[in-house]
């Protein structure tokens, strides 16, 4: 590959990633996903071997790795647990990537290490109930009142919203529409007027938790601002360039193990006096998915690539995210058909691959806002 080669270094990475995928998580995934449970414990463990601050520098206690490295953690951990996959692109892509870009030296040593290490456990919020793609329409408002900022609305669909001690949220400050009218505002849990709503019951990704965060009349100090007043939607666009490759990487790794297991389940089943990997229906439908997850790698890999090197990546990882998600549905889709009837009971795992792919063609763009983002880049080169 022309953007990737994976090193010694790599190699230790994705065996650390794999070991602690198959240890602590594989044997729990399908009562966790029942329960609705979200693992705080796990994430705990995960700070330990690096996974909680991948891209944070090893001076505010983080692993110090690259765009590369965080791909092929997040592709072995999504290969097990989507959910869990989810929740770690969450806390480190958004939350923590948002305070390690934008914030001052400050709020980056007072955050970034509980961050990092997995002791805290972070939340970012953005999208309402009636902005959704259109972040500009938001309603929750911020008024400054002498040093104090008075935030009153709501968010939806805010990963760990209940467990998280801190959260990255973006609320207006001027006039709706203005996208300069927006500002960013790091908020402990605790802080008087903030809370959390009950947690969603969701089709898959059922371990990673999602539910509303609520204002009223939330008072901030004006040190929690991140960056200043009025940039927040910059910011936020900056971050979901990262953010798309975080998505896609979890794409890839639930492509991977839904593909995984049809391959292993053709190869078993028998029909006919002959596995049913025989079938050329069945083979060519393998082969097909096969080529499409290297593609997504491909892609994904460009875009990490292009990340690490501090070029612009705008529409190399729409690309990638929009790609690789349609892909981990179309994959799951054939995963479930492989398997026959078996692959609508939850005596196997592709039934889960199938509930969980289906997030990733909305969360953090939907695969028409891909594309929207996509077709304005290329027009620039034009």
């Amino acid at each position: 590959m022309m953007y990737y080669k994976e090193s010694e270094q790599m190699a230790l990475v994705r065996e650390s990633a794999r070991e602690f995928s198959r240890t602590h998580i594989k044997p729990h995934v399908m009562e966790w996903d029942e329960q609705q449970h979200f693992p705080k414990d796990l994430f705990h463990k995960m700070g330990e071997y690096g996974f909680m601050g991948i891209l944070v520098p090893e001076e505010y206690g983080g692993a110090g790795l690259g765009y590369q490295e965080y791909i092929t953690i997040l592709d072995e951990i999504s290969k097990v647990c989507g959910s869990i996959g989810l929740s770690v692109a969450a806390h480190n892509s958004l939350c923590t990537n948002h305070i390690l870009s934008f914030a001052n030296e400050d709020q980056k040593r007072k955050y970034l290490p509980k961050l990092a290490s997995g002791e805290w456990i972070g939340a970012w919020g953005l999208t309402e109930a009636e902005s959704g793609s259109d972040a500009g329409g938001m309603n929750t408002t911020a008024v400054q009142d002498g040093d104090y900022w008075i935030i009153n609305g709501s968010k939806t669909f805010i990963t760990h919203a209940i467990s998280a001690e801190v959260a990255v949220v973006i609320v207006r400050t001027g006039q709706k529409g203005d996208k300069h009218a927006m500002t960013a505002f790091i908020i402990e849990k605790g802080t008087k007027g903030f809370s959390a709503g009950n947690k969603m019951n969701k089709l898959g990704m059922r371990a990673s938790e999602t539910a509303f965060l609520y204002f009223d009349n939330c008072k901030v100090h004006k040190d929690q601002v991140i960056g200043n007043v009025g940039e927040g939607f910059i910011q936020a666009l900056k971050l979901l360039d990262g953010g798309r490759i975080s998505i896609a990487a979890l794409s890839l790794g639930i492509a991977r193990g839904a593909y995984e297991c049809a391959l292993r389940y053709a190869n078993e089943r028998k029909q006919f006096n002959k596995k049913i990997y025989e079938f050329q229906d069945v083979s060519f439908t393998l082969a097909e998915m096969a080529t499409k997850i290297d593609a997504s790698e491909l892609l994904i890999r460009r875009a990490g690539y292009l990340k690490d090197t501090n070029q612009k990546v705008t529409k190399e990882s729409a690309m990638a995210k929009w790609y690789a998600s349609e892909v981990a549905v179309e994959v799951a889709n054939h995963a479930v058909q492989i398997h026959g009837g078996y692959g609508f009971t939850k005596d196997y795992p592709a039934e889960k691959y199938f509930r969980d792919a289906k997030l990733c063609t909305i969360g953090e763009g939907t695969s028409a806002i891909q594309k929207m983002v996509i077709s304005r880049e290329l027009i620039k080169d034009v």
